[in-house]
């Protein structure tokens, strides 16, 4: 093994990102679309089944399809479509269908995280994180599931990303530091 493998190989690893957790919505806003696809579907059936003519079956299909499509298709898409990764270094929401958002968050630039809560996210267990960066607008986690658990989370990720940035400034102070030789100073 060459003396570069092996001091390569001594070395630690640099700190690998990897995915604490993938949340969205909370699924509660797609009841009310279930509901309306439930409802349309009866709907629909009921009055093909009771209509004579071919035009009037035409209207009731092109209706149905129509509401399932705005009122049933979108809303589930629209929430498939927005989602939140939380990762060891950084928190990233993406959304958008056509036009793709991407906010990224580091840990290590430091914030500050609180949850909101109404009464009906409250009785499903879930709020709003609201991420302060110290800017205009906060980084907001909109109505996500267990919203205690993912401010921990953050709480944690947001202290060890700090401390690793300690522990790096320390480490490069100690190899630019050889007692009184400055590092990048010339004699």
């Amino acid at each position: 093994m060459s003396p570069a493998a092996s001091e390569a190989a001594a070395q630690p690893a640099v700190n690998v990102e990897r995915v604490v957790a993938r949340v969205r919505r909370h699924a509660r806003i797609l009841i009310l679309p279930v509901l309306l696809l439930l409802a349309t579907v009866g709907a629909a059936t009921y009055f093909l089944v009771i209509l004579p003519e071919v035009w009037q079956l035409v209207a009731v299909g092109a209706v149905a399809l129509l509401v399932v499509v705005a009122g049933c298709l979108l809303p589930f898409v629209s929430w498939l479509a927005r989602r939140t990764t939380i990762t060891t270094r950084r928190i990233i929401l993406r959304s958008g269908v056509f036009a793709r958002v991407r906010q990224e968050l580091l840990h290590s630039r430091g914030y500050d995280v609180t949850v909101r809560r109404t009464w009906l996210q409250s009785a499903f267990g879930s709020g709003d994180v609201r991420v302060n960066t110290g800017h205009e607008h906060p980084f907001v986690i909109r109505d996500v599931p267990k919203p205690f658990q993912v401010q921990a989370a953050l709480d944690e990720l947001m202290e060890a990303a700090h401390s690793l940035v300690a522990d790096r400034r320390r480490a490069e102070q100690s190899t630019l530091f050889d007692g009184d030789t400055i590092a990048w100073g010339g004699r």
